[in-house]
């Protein structure tokens, strides 16, 4: 290795290391008098309510599951803290485009409607903020594995992948801006 090349590495290692200790020291502080505790919490607890796709052809409600809402008043689900499993359901088409050819329309190879469908599946609660289940393609139709990371209020990142996440992709998915407070 080039001497200016381990030179640049070392210096992108301290500040990679500076930066993650000054993540850990904010964490790690109180809140202020006029910054509530809900203000340091990065994420949201659960990725409920409804959210626009990454393509943006579709509007997904995710809420617990038809099986689970019948059930959940009696009895907690197996998944962590007891809460239950959640499902995304199609509840407005917005577009047609396709994810893997941009800029065209998508042939779709369920010819199913969109509207009605679920799309997100088996969505559980791994207890540290995250929720792993399964996400329909409906474009090649394929089931994958998926987790959903609640990034910010309006903000869902949805990673679908083949056996590891490693080996997959991420969108983000954004609310309406209806449920946000802009105009719908």
């Amino acid at each position: 290795m080039k001497p200016t090349i381990a030179i640049v590495a070392a210096a992108a290692l301290a500040l990679g290391l500076a930066q993650a200790a000054s993540a850990q020291e904010a964490a790690a502080q109180p809140a202020t008098p006029g910054q509530s505790a809900s203000a340091l919490a990065p994420h949201p607890q659960a990725p409920l309510g409804r959210w626009i796709t990454e393509s943006g052809n579709l509007e997904v409600d995710v809420a617990p599951c038809a099986t689970d809402a019948k059930t959940t008043a009696t009895s907690t689900s197996a998944n962590a803290g007891g809460s239950p499993t959640l499902c995304g359901k199609v509840v407005r088409v917005l577009a047609n485009r396709s994810m893997s050819a941009p800029g065209t329309d998508m042939a779709a190879a369920d010819a199913r409607p969109a509207l009605g469908m679920t799309l997100l599946s088996a969505l559980r609660d791994t207890g540290g903020g995250d929720y792993q289940g399964e996400i329909y393609n409906r474009e090649n139709a394929k089931t994958y594995r998926a987790t959903l990371t609640p990034a910010e209020p309006d903000q869902l990142l949805v990673r679908a992948y083949v056996g590891i996440p490693l080996f997959g992709k991420t969108q983000v998915w954004r609310r309406p801006a209806a449920e946000h407070g802009g105009a719908p």
